[in-house]
């Protein structure tokens, strides 16, 4: 068993008080929570849902619980406050159709959203000017974002996705940093292997075949001990991987720096 398994705090059911703070970045809040002093950095992009206690609540696992190698964690609130509404999904409704279709169109527009994360990092180095490596972690609808920002000219050292939504096996071509996915078993397989096979990269693709799209975040029912026991099986994962990518290098130049 990884050190980071091992150390993952039990998730917290039901009211999660979140450890961190929210501050301003150009009008857009953040949730901001880990140690000041920790060099490294992960930029989580949510779900639709925005804001859940789940998300947040990982966030912080994130933060503190690998004692060896803490990070400072942004969240940023992309949707301005107005996520799309957990009662929306599944759509299963034409009404509910065209709520998320005007969604994904409009707030939720993925190449819209991936052009805001380069400057959101520039800005948040310029603030937190110790940070010297920065990760990412999109969850849901926020790992198409990763995808899209993992590029060539990314700003990040390493990406994270789970599980993942609109799932584009050519845009792993490009993916030029360490990727890990954790799929649930709602994405298509098919698409999850072709993505894993066109990665050339160093990764890690695993798929939580009974668990649903949504477990570590806003849909992860975590009064239920298996989603809670896979909800922070992932984190840990997450945490191994992290530590394996994110660890300080001589010379790679601050976010403060990037023009």
């Amino acid at each position: 068993m990884s050190q980071a398994c091992c150390t993952v705090p039990p998730a917290v059911v039901g009211d999660y008080k979140p450890k961190g703070d929210y501050i301003d970045i150009d009008g857009m809040q953040v949730y901001t929570t880990g140690p000041s002093g920790a060099t490294s950095a992960i930029f989580i992009i949510y779900d639709i849902f925005g804001f859940s206690s789940q998300a947040l609540q990982g966030a912080d696992i994130l933060a503190r619980a690998d004692e060896s190698h803490q990070y400072q964690v942004f969240m940023p609130d992309f949707f301005l406050g107005k996520p799309l509404p957990l009662s929306v999904f599944p759509p299963d409704t034409d009404e509910k159709k065209k709520q998320m279709g005007d969604f994904f169109a409009g707030p939720a527009n993925p190449p819209d959203n991936a052009q805001k994360v380069p400057e959101l990092v520039k800005k948040l180095g310029q603030k937190y000017t110790g940070i010297q490596k920065w990760g990412s972690l999109g969850m849901c609808w926020g790992g198409k974002i990763v995808s899209l920002t993992s590029q060539a000219g990314t700003t990040f050292s390493a990406a994270a996705e789970v599980h993942p939504a609109m799932v584009d096996p050519e845009e792993a071509k490009g993916v030029k940093i360490p990727l890990c996915m954790l799929a649930s078993g709602d994405e298509n397989p098919e698409d999850v292997e072709k993505f894993k096979d066109n990665l050339s990269v160093d990764k890690h693709v695993e798929t939580f075949k009974d668990q649903v799209h949504g477990w570590m975040a806003a849909r992860g029912d975590l009064k239920n001990e298996r989603v809670k026991s896979e909800y922070e099986r992932g984190y840990g994962v997450l945490l191994d991987f992290y530590r394996k990518h994110l660890e300080e290098t001589v010379g790679k130049p601050k976010a403060k720096d990037l023009k």
